[in-house]
């Protein structure tokens, strides 16, 4: 039995419990059909017990699931074992933190709009300093080392052998604003150009004359899953992050990412850009 579940555990236990319910099952019944224990359904659904891809696959078969991929999915989830970089830090950071790693890792595509800071991912160690350092309450400095540590690692999924396709949408106010000073914003902005030459990059641009921001301003991140409905949004709290995956959610930013980028410049007008606020500090 798990005493701390993943978010990726928890969130298999979740879709499980959907499957279920939109099946008008009570938990008692799908332990009969499985001829199992009522409470292994629930610890099943809850994330505290693991299951094999075959029972994934006679329970959706119950539930009168006929998405095969969306099945198969969840199946590969069952199936993960491994445990991840981001469990050297599970006594040091809060689990939120490890969540986000595991859900960038699985992620078959990552889109951002950031509003005031340059994305995570694509940010240097003396820009996420800077910016650490501002925290409240305020960090240690072996506190702030660890969260710049885990931040780098993050980043891995840009630089393996298939890296991740990444889109982010930042705004002119996020490029503009001096964390560390200018010689760091320089250098974080000249990252920046640099990352957006990959081919898996895309950076765009919403500048101050752009008639429109969509979504209030809010800065998030969607990561991609390997079918829609394992598709996750990150909220960036200043009390951690926050996950969607509610279907209207899901929907609900898809189009905000939609609407923002249509806003933007291209990214060709966006290095231009980029390269003028780096060239002007």
């Amino acid at each position: 039995m798990r005493s701390n579940p993943t978010g990726r555990q928890l969130r298999l236990g979740a879709e499980l419990r959907k499957l279920r319910e939109r099946a008008g099952l009570t938990s008692t019944q799908a332990s009969r059909l499985l001829g199992v224990q009522q409470n292994q359904i629930s610890n099943v659904e809850a994330g505290r017990a693991g299951v094999s891809p075959e029972r994934v696959r006679t329970l959706a078969c119950h539930y009168d699931c006929g998405d095969k991929a969306f099945v198969e999915a969840l199946g590969d989830m069952a199936t993960e074992r491994t445990r991840g970089w981001w469990e050297e830090y599970r006594e040091i950071l809060p689990a939120a933190l490890l969540d986000l790693a595991e859900v960038e890792h699985h992620a078959t595509r990552l889109r951002a709009a950031l509003t005031v800071h340059i994305p995570g991912l694509f940010q240097t160690t003396d820009y996420a300093r800077a910016i650490f350092r501002q925290d409240v309450p305020e960090m240690s400095p072996p506190d702030i080392e660890h969260r710049i540590s885990f931040r780098m690692k993050r980043q891995t999924v840009l630089y393996r052998d298939s890296p991740t396709p990444h889109h982010a949408i930042i705004h002119e106010a996020a490029l503009r604003m001096r964390f560390g000073g200018s010689a760091v914003t320089r250098a974080q902005l000249r990252h920046l150009l640099d990352m957006s030459e990959r081919d898996h990059i895309t950076v765009r641009v919403i500048t101050f004359d752009a008639a429109t921001l969509p979504g209030s301003g809010q800065s998030f991140y969607y990561s991609t899953g390997s079918v829609p409905q394992l598709d996750t949004v990150h909220l960036d709290q200043s009390h951690g992050p926050v996950f969607l995956d509610s279907e209207a959610q899901l929907d609900k930013y898809r189009v905000l990412l939609d609407r923002m980028e249509a806003g933007a410049l291209s990214p060709g007008q966006s290095r231009d850009f980029i390269h003028k606020l780096a060239k002007d500090l």
